[in-house]
């Protein structure tokens, strides 16, 4: 018993290392088992979840409308132009491919360095990943201007003797964009698998009994369902680890490979993925916060999941402020008119602030992520993630539009001012995003059992007393 001047203690603090437990101490294969899986079978759906499902659905009609009025009247309805032929469609791609990057990291690296606390982020971010990449998906097929001729960007047999031009940086995005879904999805649903068995042996419906058997692809639990289970995870792992790097380096060099000044760099492809990683894990944030709040899930997604996602955007951030630096230094030292008249604009220009708006963003205030009693203030971090996404946004913006609207020939400058259908469009996919995020943490398990009950202090040991799922036992060491 404690004693009046002995010290309290925080039991979610490890007195062995003094860090904050991946964790809550207490917790049993059945208890984790029963939390995660009672949100998705209850019976009764929340009325906070009905409300933002269906103000998420109130802007998938938004968009839509704006995607039926584009097919009705054509790209002319956005602001894009010339010299701006490229806008809001272009900057919300690369945005929303940057926003994916977390999910792949988490899921695949973390996995093969054997980081245990992504254990409790990581479905939820594989999931961020797809919805994310759905999005992004999006605008460069409504930036074709012939969307429905998208297919042709396939390289499928056609009687046409048509083939796509493997030289444009667009079909780079083609393969490197459906690759990268590809893996995701098949990471994504591999690893539910022996969840999904879990909940169709504790669903109480005969109707979700029979989805949850269909999906479950028949897993029992045993040694070789284990086995091959495992082997899969490392293999699409280490296929899923090269994307990381290469899918956002693609895309840079849609820039890098144009003699537009302020693109034709060599830096873009690490600067892209650092900024990638950065405003993906500001996401996961984001979508944790509010979801271990809600569903009273914080002995599960501790503050160490915080910390640790703060640590990797502090570390994400220096690098895209070195790449912001380099930036600077290479319009000095190239000795190039155009090179210093584009950081001059990119500054002092006409859209001047929206440069100042992304260092303040995505620099200045994240210094505040050094100490670590910021970095483990919920509330902090949450405004935190929110203004690293708004800076990785303007970063795209500054890239996109201030370089295009002033080009070589002063005679051909011109400005860009987004319509309401750009903001309709991109309102649009973030209600589609989150539209999409509540169905899967209602109907899907969005915290991965199996792997979190590996964490606890029994999981060498198989279960005898109390079996926590006919479908996905816990195997025992050296099974």
């Amino acid at each position: 018993m404690a004693t009046k001047d002995a010290p309290v203690t925080n039991p979610m603090i490890d007195p062995l290392t003094g860090e904050y437990r991946v964790i809550a101490p207490g917790h049993t294969f059945k208890s984790v088992t029963d939390k995660v899986s009672r949100i998705v079978l209850t019976t009764h759906t929340p009325l906070g979840w009905w409300f933002g499902f269906l103000v998420a659905g109130g802007f998938v009609c938004m968009l839509m409308t704006a995607v039926t009025w584009l097919f009705v009247k054509g790209v002319g309805i956005w602001a894009i132009t010339i010299p701006v032929a490229w806008g809001f469609a272009i900057i919300n791609f690369v945005w929303w491919i940057g926003i994916g990057h977390a999910g792949t990291l988490i899921s695949a690296i973390l996995l093969l360095f054997k980081q245990g606390w992504r254990n409790s982020i990581n479905r939820f971010a594989e999931a961020m990943t797809i919805f994310a990449v759905m999005c992004a998906g999006m605008f460069p097929v409504l930036h074709l201007g012939r969307p429905w001729l998208g297919y042709w960007l396939f390289p499928y047999p056609n009687s046409m003797n048509y083939w796509p031009q493997f030289r444009s940086p667009l079909m780079w995005d083609v393969f490197a964009v459906s690759t990268y879904a590809t893996i995701s999805v098949v990471f994504w649903y591999m690893g539910m698998i022996p969840d999904l068995a879990t909940m169709r042996d504790r669903a109480q419906s005969r109707f979700a009994q029979f989805m949850y058997g269909l999906v479950s692809l028949g897993w029992r639990g045993s040694v070789r369902h284990w086995v091959r289970y495992e082997t899969a995870s490392i293999l699409l792992a280490g296929l899923a680890t090269p994307l990381v790097l290469s899918v956002h380096s693609v895309i840079s060099l849609d820039f890098a490979v144009a003699f537009m000044p302020g693109w034709h760099t060599t830096i873009f492809p690490p600067y892209f993925v650092a900024g990638a990683i950065y405003s993906g894990f500001a996401m996961v944030l984001t979508l944790a916060i509010p979801i271990r709040k809600f569903y009273h899930l914080e002995d599960l997604i501790t503050i160490r999941h915080i910390d640790n996602c703060g640590k990797v955007m502090l570390a994400t951030g220096m690098i895209v402020a070195y790449g912001y630096s380099s930036e600077v230094f290479m319009a000095w030292y190239s000795a190039s008119h155009w090179e210093y008249f584009m950081m001059w604009n990119r500054m002092f220009g006409p859209m001047g602030w929206s440069y100042w708006t992304l260092i303040t963003c995505n620099i200045a205030l994240p210094q505040l992520m050094w100490l670590r009693k910021y970095r483990t203030n919920i509330g902090l971090m949450f405004l935190m993630s929110l203004i690293v996404n708004t800076g990785m946004w303007f970063e795209r913006f500054v890239i996109v539009v201030t370089s295009l609207s002033r080009d070589f020939l002063p005679s051909s400058w011109g400005t860009y001012r987004a319509t309401r259908w750009d903001y309709m469009t991109f309102a649009g996919t973030l209600g589609f995003f989150t539209f999409m995020f509540f169905l899967f943490i209602r109907f899907l398990p969005m915290i991965p059992m199996s792997e979190l009950r590996l964490m606890l202090p029994g999981a060498k040991v198989r279960e005898k007393a109390e079996p926590h799922s006919t479908g996905t036992p816990v195997p025992e060491a050296g099974d």
